[in-house]
């Protein structure tokens, strides 16, 4: 019956840090490049005011109790009215958070945000006797419903889908508790999120005569400079001072799987890897196929950190040299004008539609596009509120992954739009499981679209190693996290407690691992313990799995659209616009990917080197 917080980060799909290295003030920005939060409301005032009487609205709720079962009319009444106020509660939250994310430092939109996770407690409590109130439904009662009012069919699968886990549901009185813990679950990753991005103490460093502080934005920048000594000092300067940190940080993350745990254990999960992935039905063979094809094919991303080595040409490959360019002195900047045109280009074979709905999304304010002091660092899509368009928050800084991340962003933008424009509410939320497939088949059409274009040797270099960049950090890199991030929460369930020096350890030798660092194909220096405190993903618990299964899935997609037929193009944009209607996995069987089978995975491993035998053989032709 109700969208938990959950909604308000199933559509916040974040990607690739971008940034600039001396930021402006938001009011020295032009509004053409700031989203218009306005037609979410006009004003904060506005936002108090819908606040205040969703607060008295959502009272109504509890003069269902005992009564939701009794007819199909009933039902039908009190499903509708939960649906509205869950909307506006989103609509709600989805402004406090954008406004929040404009400036990390403004106090007042924190407090925003605050409010409205009260708010979703005080919800889940009053509608606690739900979900074991409907748990009493036999489906045999449920199918007669259906028949006897057919606008219930709406709510059919999430009432089918609650039956089926009636196991994991408990009394009214344990819902009841079960919404309060809401109010202390996501402590860890709110103190995460205001420390690291508002209180942290950044070092400042010298960099070619200048003072920099190295916040997150300017560590993603200056660890992609051509200088390699600059690179070093930038990641060891960084990682160090997360070191110093360490037993803060730890004891954050410790609390979050400590949460995590606890759902599990009220839930009556035998892991949360189950519990998370129960959400959506996927079975927990999809998560741990994907690590075991992932190790077995370490092989594939060693040839890739072997051939970085050859065109950078170093004779040892450290890991602070993996952000580097591929190709040096290559013109590969974009400003945001030029952008927007290439990313249009790329989209033709999705349609007419398609691409019109994009432009809006680049003329009509809904992208806030540059970094300014303050800003959330990194770039998402909200997409949640329902009788609104979505939003982009980016950090464009010119570069061709900035480009790449824009299309990727747009994907989820219009993934949100296409579903919210198709579905009710109640089905108009898409699992993350295949959140990441638009974005990433997005970037496909744009690489292909500028390899179509360029024959220089060097620029199509740059191009074809972007995509193995984005096949290093989505694939392997994500693979690796929610290995790493299987192995904390299994030691935690079995009763081991982690600081800040065990997360090192686990990180450090497992990112050894993936890099071959005992070969010597990629070392990892001893400072790269403290990565684990970098990366929020940790928080959301098994959600970056789905960045690594959503790219094997797109890649195969990205082949049907660009080379097959109207149907399958056809079938994309249906899935696109399916929301929730179905199980994620049977959503992409009727895309045409089936994720139980290892077919997207071989495909995927597959144009890696395919890829990577085109670059070898146009260096081979360079004499490199």
């Amino acid at each position: 019956m109700r969208r938990t917080t959950q909604l308000m980060t199933v559509m916040m799909l974040f990607s690739t840090t971008v940034a600039v290295s001396q930021m402006k003030v938001r009011e020295e920005l032009d509004d053409t490049y700031k989203w218009d939060l306005t037609p979410l409301y006009a004003s904060d005032d506005s936002w108090k005011d819908e606040k205040n009487r969703i607060q008295k609205e959502i009272q109504q709720l509890s003069s269902y109790k005992g009564k939701l079962t009794g007819s199909a009319s009933m039902l039908l009444e009190g499903l509708e009215l939960n649906s509205d106020l869950i909307k506006e509660m989103v609509r709600l939250s989805s402004y406090a958070s954008m406004k929040s994310d404009q400036d990390t430092r403004v106090t007042k939109y924190a407090g925003l945000t605050q409010e409205m996770q009260q708010l979703f407690a005080t919800y889940g409590a009053l509608t606690s006797f739900v979900e074991p109130e409907l748990l009493t439904l036999e489906e045999s009662q449920l199918n007669t419903f259906l028949e006897q009012e057919s606008r219930l069919r709406v709510y059919e699968f999430y009432l089918k889908d609650l039956l089926r886990k009636r196991a994991h549901r408990g009394s009214e009185e344990v819902e009841k508790v079960m919404a309060y813990a809401g109010l202390m679950s996501g402590n860890a990753a709110n103190i995460y999120s205001t420390f690291s991005n508002a209180e942290f103490p950044y070092p400042e460093i010298e960099l070619n005569g200048e003072s920099v502080k190295l916040n997150a934005a300017n560590f993603a920048l200056y660890r992609t400079s051509e200088d390699r000594s600059i690179r070093s000092k930038v990641f060891s300067t960084y990682f160090e001072k997360l070191n110093e940190f360490q037993r803060t940080f730890g004891a954050q993350l410790y609390g979050n799987i400590n949460a995590a745990l606890f759902t599990t254990k009220a839930r009556n999960y035998e892991s949360t890897l189950a519990r998370a992935l129960d959400d959506d039905h996927i079975p927990t063979d999809v998560f741990h196929n994907l690590v075991k094809n992932v190790n077995g094919n370490l092989e594939t991303f060693h040839r890739y950190l072997n051939l970085r080595k050859r065109m950078m040409g170093v004779d040892t490959l450290h890991y602070y040299d993996l952000y580097a360019p591929l190709v040096a002195e290559v013109d590969l900047e974009y400003t945001v004008e030029e952008a927007v045109d290439n990313i249009l280009e790329s989209l033709h074979p999705l349609g007419t539609d398609y691409v019109e709905v994009s432009k809006k999304a680049f003329n009509e304010r809904w992208i806030d596009m540059y970094p300014n002091e303050g800003k959330r660092s990194g770039a998402y899509s909200n997409g949640s509120a329902y009788d609104v368009h979505p939003y982009i928050l980016m950090n464009y800084n010119g570069q061709y992954n900035d480009m790449s991340t824009l299309t990727h962003e747009l994907g989820h933008t219009m993934h949100s739009y296409l579903t919210n424009s198709k579905q009710h509410f109640a089905n108009a939320n898409y699992s993350i499981f295949v959140a990441e497939v638009a974005s990433t088949l997005n970037e496909e059409l744009l690489n292909d679209h500028m390899l179509r274009q360029i024959k220089d040797d060097n620029v199509r270099l740059a191009i074809l190693g972007n995509y193995l960049e984005g096949a290093k950090g989505t694939l392997f890199r994500q693979t690796q996290f929610a290995e790493f991030e299987f192995m904390i929460h299994d030691k935690v369930a079995n009763g081991e407690a982690l600081t800040g020096e065990d997360f090192d350890a686990m990180y450090l030798d497992l990112t050894r691992k993936y890099y071959g660092h005992d070969k010597n194909v990629c070392i990892v220096d001893d400072y790269v313990k403290s990565e684990w405190s970098y990366i929020p993903h940790f928080y959301y618990n098994f959600y970056v799995y789905q960045y690594a299964t959503s790219f094997t899935a797109s890649t195969a997609l990205s082949e049907k659209v660009l080379r097959g037929t109207a149907t399958d193009r056809k079938r994309y944009l249906d899935f696109l616009a399916a929301g929730s209607t179905k199980y994620p996995v049977d959503l992409l069987v009727d895309a045409g990917v089936d994720m139980n089978t290892s077919e997207p995975f071989d495909l995927t491993i597959s144009k890696i080197n395919k890829v990577m035998s085109e670059m070898e053989a146009i260096l081979s032709r360079l004499g490199k």
